[in-house]
């Protein structure tokens, strides 16, 4: 695999962070015995200086404000749209310049799915992150994406802008 023209066969968790990538896996992981503020410092546990976490944490808070008033609660009491957030905020404590997304919708209501993949995209956007996102939910991530790729069987059955599948017939052609 290569990124950034670099071989990353064999890269370590922790060589794709120093590489640029953040991944956050599906189901709204975090440290549910931990309090907020303390799985945001496990989210910059690889930055080599304190004030780069500091400043990492600052711009996460800054993206998910709600989370700035549940520093000291325990992230295993926050509702699933909460955890998202927070598992989204650890993985941008690095300042990634590629996000992995491991279906980001599950388990959030609709209303917070549009809310999260909205969110999501003004990253991408304000950042200048790039974001690779796998999803079930193809209908709302048409909306925020640039680019798809949409695998069937295995095989590649479309890549192009996603603007080519807002058409009901097309879309159902490379799902089908």
């Amino acid at each position: 695999m290569f990124y950034d023209g670099r071989v990353l066969n064999g890269a370590t968790p922790r060589d794709l962070l120093r590489s640029g990538m953040a991944y956050v896996p599906q189901g709204n992981r975090v440290f549910s015995d931990l309090t907020v503020r303390e799985n945001l410092e496990m989210g910059g546990v690889t930055l080599p200086r304190k004030e780069l976490l500091k400043a990492g944490i600052e711009r996460a808070l800054t993206l998910f404000p709600a989370l700035r008033e549940r520093l000291r609660q325990r992230a295993g009491t926050l509702s699933g749209g909460e955890k998202q957030m927070l598992a989204l905020a650890n993985a941008l404590i690095v300042s990634p310049r590629m996000l992995l997304l491991d279906e980001p919708s599950l388990g959030l209501a609709p209303p917070m799915v549009t809310e999260a993949l909205g969110r999501i995209q003004q990253i991408s956007r304000d950042s200048n992150v790039s974001v690779l996102i796998v999803e079930q939910k193809v209908r709302e991530v048409l909306k925020v994406a640039q680019r798809v790729c949409v695998l069937r069987m295995g095989r590649v059955s479309f890549a192009g802008p996603s603007e080519e599948l807002k058409d009901d017939a097309k879309l159902r052609e490379v799902y089908l």
